[in-house]
């Protein structure tokens, strides 16, 4: 097993000092993963600086002392991916936002799509962007990343189809058999830059957001024979992706 990873807002220069993991992070490693002394963690921000440490100590219910081994960086994937993912029903957005983060997607943004029966608005929608954003950052931890994705606030069609314009590579996943789409398995993808891929929701996208995501370069693709439930495209498609681009070399 790799060490566990667990979140700080920041920790010093490195070598030999010690940090106090305190609060929940803290209660957890103390009191549900029950670390003790000689066993091996890693601190990271979630935004790719990461270090590996010690145990030294245990205290209480949720203080664990450490020792700062090497300190690192870790770099932005490239090329960049972004899943727009239209506003599934239930709890299916945090299954997508579990597994897109297990699988290395880099950004998720929620879509409000024509075709979505769950609309964010007010307080409901707050509380549900919190979800996936909680949701992203302990499947970061859960899969050992240290350079976690970047949940965006809940997009427009307009706001979505001015994120596909200053993409290298845009692409919405439609599941008409009929319609004008090509193989995501075989379309040219850049080595670096940045990939935006639009997940519709249930009912699929509209001709009208089709022709809005079309009129700034973003072609529909297909996965395969199969359709896939909204929760679960995004996750295949990223797969894919990072098998394609060498991301999983």
């Amino acid at each position: 097993m790799t060490a566990p990873v667990f979140v700080v807002d920041g920790f010093g220069p490195g070598h030999g000092e010690r940090f106090v993991l305190d609060g929940p992070e803290g209660r957890h490693a103390v009191s549900v993963k029950r670390l003790r002394p000689g066993e091996d963690v890693v601190l990271t921000d979630g935004a790719g600086r990461w270090a590996d440490c010690m145990v030294l100590a245990a205290e209480g219910k949720d203080r664990l002392v450490v020792e700062l081994g090497s300190v690192a960086e870790e770099p932005p994937e490239t090329p960049h991916i972004t899943v727009v993912q239209a506003l599934p029903k239930g709890d299916r957005g945090e299954l997508a936002v579990e597994t897109m983060t297990e699988t290395g997607v880099d950004a998720v943004v929620p879509w409000a799509a024509a075709r979505c029966v769950t609309q964010w608005r007010g307080e409901r929608g707050a509380k549900a962007l919190a979800k996936w954003r909680a949701t992203a950052r302990e499947a970061g931890k859960q899969s050992r990343r240290v350079r976690f994705p970047e949940v965006a606030d809940a997009m427009t069609t307009k706001q979505v189809a001015a994120l596909l314009a200053t993409a290298d590579f845009a692409a919405v996943l439609h599941e008409d058999r009929a319609a004008d789409s090509a193989a995501l398995a075989t379309a040219e993808l850049p080595g670096t830059g940045s990939i935006v891929l639009v997940v519709g929701p249930e009912g699929g996208v509209s001709p009208e957001e089709l022709t809005a995501f079309a009129a700034v370069g973003a072609r529909p693709y297909r996965l395969g024979p199969s359709v896939l439930r909204t929760s679960t495209a995004g996750t295949a498609a990223t797969a894919l992706l990072m098998g394609r681009t060498g991301r999983w070399s």
